[in-house]
């Protein structure tokens, strides 16, 4: 019986979105996923964006995992800064520090699923044109107020400077005081905005292959997601961040040289029949191959000689024949859709398991059973003939 394969789809997800608006500063995050060999329990998108604002500024400042992106919005005074002034007329800064989600969208099946994001730091410079008095500020703009946090990072000279703050989870208002009055001669603005943020994607192993779209925006000015009081006023309204996320799986099956070609033989050979009259109950083969996996799969039969009941094998004219039947074993990290290991997994032509990996499997070892029962044994027997043979197509799909 000669066994062939097929392995269908180098499995690719893209999570990527655009959207403009004639009033939105557009920023874009991207992330990638691919399954690696050599640390096959890690299965995360890795962020591809690059690094803008502070981290792209002071790298050394962004431990793994912090990422920042240059924000084309520019505040400016609209009003004086009067000393001592309430919370709201002079600097201050709530930023949409709360997880949000964003719901992204298969491009071609219109599947959905969730990432989450929050900002978690805010940076900029003040400018002005001409030096401020002195001690405007208690502390200096490097030290954050309460309840943001230190950033690592301040500088500048008596016209300009720049700084960044961390901002916890669900963080309020932070804001700095001025103990003497800046008037709209010193044309008090923020250049150079930034923000860091952190996400949470969704487990690519169990999302289908293919691009995904989402889109998050943020309303900017008094009492919007970035609020920076009512003195200091953006330029624009609106932050669209458009996501961008690319997954591509693995999905290849090795079956060894020889493979293709399965002899379905009873168990210790056919010398105990032949040479001591023991009766075959069953004829069978196992087939081992190596699976590498980091998605869903499928996998179903398609018969040369279609039985009613399955595929099969016959004699050379077609007189006499058997049922195959087929099923499969899985290594561990791939589990079907109920999350039940798979073992001696029944394969049919009508009927597609689907396999889920619960980490990337690379190269691990599974067995195809071939097998003819004693019914089928017992029949192929006392017809007496020597050869009967089908061919069977065992297909790995990825497109689920």
């Amino acid at each position: 019986m000669n066994l062939a394969k097929k392995v269908k789809g180098l499995c690719a997800l893209i999570l990527t979105g655009f959207m403009t608006s004639a009033s939105a500063a557009n920023v874009e995050i991207t992330a990638l996923f691919q399954p690696d060999p050599t640390n096959p329990m890690h299965n995360e998108f890795v962020n591809k964006t690059p690094q803008g604002g502070y981290c792209g500024d002071h790298p050394d400042y962004c431990e793994n995992g912090v990422f920042s992106l240059a924000l084309p919005i520019r505040f400016k005074a609209i009003a004086g800064i009067q000393a001592l002034h309430d919370e709201r007329q002079g600097p201050m800064f709530r930023v949409p520090s709360s997880w949000r989600d964003v719901r992204v969208i298969h491009d071609e099946t219109g599947e959905e699923e969730t990432v989450r994001m929050r900002v978690n730091g805010i940076g900029a410079a003040y400018a002005i044109n001409k030096g401020l008095p002195e001690s405007v500020w208690r502390l200096s703009w490097v030290y954050a107020p309460p309840p943001c946090q230190y950033g690592g990072v301040g500088y500048g000279n008596h016209l300009y400077f720049a700084f960044f703050w961390r901002v916890p989870v669900d963080a309020g208002v932070c804001s700095k005081q001025a103990q003497t009055s800046i008037d709209q001669s010193y044309d008090f603005a923020y250049r150079d905005m930034g923000f860091s943020y952190q996400l949470v994607t969704p487990n690519p192993l169990k999302m289908s292959s293919g691009t995904y779209r989402g889109v998050l925006n943020y309303s900017i000015g008094p009492g919007r997601d970035f609020d920076m009081g009512d003195v200091m006023v953006p330029d624009d309204d609106l932050i669209s961040i458009d996501f961008t996320l690319y997954v591509q799986h693995t999905m290849k099956v090795e079956i060894p040289p020889g493979g293709s070609k399965v002899i379905l033989e009873p168990q210790g050979g056919w010398q105990t029949w032949l040479g001591h009259g023991r009766k075959p109950v069953r004829l069978y083969r196992d087939q081992t191959f190596n699976i590498s996996a980091s998605s869903r799969f499928t996998m179903k039969l398609e018969c040369g000689i279609d039985y009613e009941q399955g595929c099969g094998i016959s004699n050379s004219n077609g007189r006499y024949g058997a049922i195959v039947d087929v099923s499969v074993s899985l290594p561990n990290g791939l589990t079907d859709d109920s999350g039940q290991p798979v073992r001696r997994m029944p394969l049919s032509r009508s009927v597609s398991p689907v396999f889920q990996p619960g980490v990337y499997v690379d190269r691990k070892p599974g067995t195809l059973h071939f097998e003819i029962d004693e019914r089928f044994t017992d029949w192929l027997i006392s017809a007496r003939q020597q050869h009967y043979k089908g061919d069977i197509t065992v297909i790995w799909d990825s497109e689920v």
